[in-house]
Formats: structure tokens, C-alpha cells, sequence
């Protein structure tokens, strides 16, 4: 079997890999189960390398991700349930019936008639996914709050994130990212308060409370809290790379410092990072 640009030539590769007999033997062991880890872990991948502007590793790691999707296509084919070209027919179907205004007659609409509109559209689609699930033959789908469709195995501050966006769509939201930002110093207070007191149980739900209410000021200043956080362990990374490297030079250990020299070494790195931008902007 020869490498190819048709999509159609992964799924006869993951068809042969789960023949049995023929097969790969790890892949014909595999479930939706199992299989799940390692689509989350291909996913952030992709985001790994284009958060390192590896444009040539994202290639790479698409390709990666793709093959998630491909095999879990084929688990659902060989129980009867669907296989990819119901897939690819299911996407394409939500993208042009949630853009009427670019593939229908919805010409020209305004940002709260394209919201509006877009309310029209999931209630329709949650009437088709219903008969989908009773031709089936699944037991009705008893969801329908506002929260409902955010995976739990979301990162924590991701679902938070997603958590927040849904109830800000049905009115219950702060006004502005002030607002937020006083009920993270509430937030900050009750942390205090929990650590006088010395629960830990109650300690690690103050402490979820702030995380929350953080993850809601991102929200509002429009910053991802995912990427943020994730810029700063890189920063953080960097600078303590830089504080060890210095103690190396003098033949010492971070353990063997003091916390006053290693903070020193930390405003060096902070001022060197800052070095750079700071002769730019002068030049």
C-alpha cells in the first residue's frame, strides 16, 4: 500500500490495521476507551507546536490528531453505528446550516441577528439529533440546561472558561472585567480566611472559588487562561533555567542557595527578558 493525499487512503490503512488476523495486533485490542487518551494527548500537541511556531511539526501533529479521528470512525463502523463519510457529512451539514449568512439567503445580518438566528439554528439541531439518536436506537437524551455540552474531561480552567461563556449567553454574567476583578479580592479575602482557620477542605474550595473567578477576568479581558498559564510556565521555565545556570557558575545547587541569592538571580532574568524589548524600542 502505497503514501497518499487522499483521506480516503487513511481509512483503508486503519481498515486494514483492525482486520483480524491480517491486523496490527495492538490496534485490534483498542476501544473508544482507549483509544480516548491518546486523542487528547495528540490535541495538545497541536497546540504545543503552534504555540512553538513549529509550522513544520504542526503538520506533523495534525496528521497525528486526523488519525484519532479516523480510528474512532472505524471502531463506530465496525459496531454498525457510523463510519467516516457520516462524519464528514455531519460536520459539513453544522457548518452550512450555522452560517446561513454566508452559504444561504441570510444576506446582511447584524451581529444580534446572526446570535439570534444562531439560537434558531441549535434548537433545530437538538430536535435532529433526537430522531438521530432514536434511529439508533438510544434512550432519549434527557440534557438541556444551559451548561449542558461541556465535556468533565475538559481541563479544569478550560470548562471553566466554557462553563462561564454558556451562562453569560442566558444573562447571568458580570458587566465588566472591574467587576470581576472586585469579586477576586472578595475571593482573595475568603482564601485568607480559610487559611486562619485551617481546613483543608475548605481551603481547596476557596482556593477553586479564586481560580474561577480568575478564569472569569481572562474571560472578560479577553485573554485565554489556557494560553496565559501556559505562557507563564514558560516564563517561569526560562527564569529558573537562568537562576540555575548562574549557580552553576559559582559551583552551587538551588538547594544549597540561599532564597535571598535566588531571588536576586530571579530579578536577573526577569531584567534580561526585558533587555532586549527595552534597546528595540530605543532604536
Amino acid at each position: 500500500m502505497q503514501p497518499s493525499r487522499d483521506i480516503a487512503r487513511l481509512v483503508e490503512i486503519m481498515a486494514a490495521l483492525r482486520t483480524p488476523e491480517t491486523g496490527c495486533p495492538w490496534d485490534l485490542e483498542q476501544n473508544f476507551s482507549t483509544v480516548a487518551p491518546y486523542t487528547i494527548e495528540e490535541a495538545y500537541e497541536v497546540v504545543d507546536a503552534i504555540e512553538r511556531g513549529d509550522l513544520a511539526d504542526l503538520k506533523d501533529e495534525l496528521g497525528d490528531l486526523l488519525l484519532q479521528v479516523v480510528f474512532h470512525a472505524r471502531l463506530a463502523q465496525e459496531q454498525g453505528l457510523f463510519e467516516m463519510g457520516d462524519v464528514v457529512e455531519a460536520i459539513t451539514t453544522k457548518l452550512i446550516r450555522r452560517h446561513p449568512h454566508v452559504f444561504g439567503t441570510a444576506r446582511d445580518l447584524s451581529p444580534q441577528e446572526v446570535k439570534a438566528l444562531w439560537g434558531k439554528i441549535k434548537e433545530a439541531e437538538k430536535a435532529e439529533r433526537a430522531a438521530s439518536r432514536a434511529a439508533l436506537g438510544l434512550p432519549p437524551d434527557t440534557k438541556g440546561g444551559a451548561l449542558d455540552g461541556v465535556p468533565a474531561v475538559l481541563p479544569a480552567m478550560t470548562r471553566a472558561l466554557k462553563l462561564q461563556e454558556k451562562a453569560g449567553r442566558v444573562g447571568f454574567d458580570w458587566n465588566d472585567a472591574r467587576a470581576v476583578l472586585a469579586k477576586i479580592r472578595e475571593e482573595t479575602e475568603e482564601v485568607s480566611e480559610a487559611l486562619d482557620a485551617g481546613g483543608t477542605e475548605a481551603i481547596k474550595d476557596e482556593v477553586g472559588d479564586l481560580l474561577f473567578a480568575v478564569v472569569n477576568l481572562a474571560r472578560h479581558a479577553g485573554v485565554d487562561p489556557e494560553a496565559a498559564l501556559r505562557g507563564t510556565n514558560e516564563k517561569f521555565t526560562r527564569r529558573f533555567g537562568f537562576l540555575e545556570g548562574a549557580l552553576a557558575t559559582r559551583g552551587v545547587k538551588p538547594q544549597e542557595a540561599t532564597l535571598e541569592e535566588m531571588e536576586s538571580l530571579w530579578q536577573q532574568a526577569k531584567q534580561a527578558e526585558r533587555a532586549p524589548a527595552t534597546t528595540t524600542a530605543a532604536s
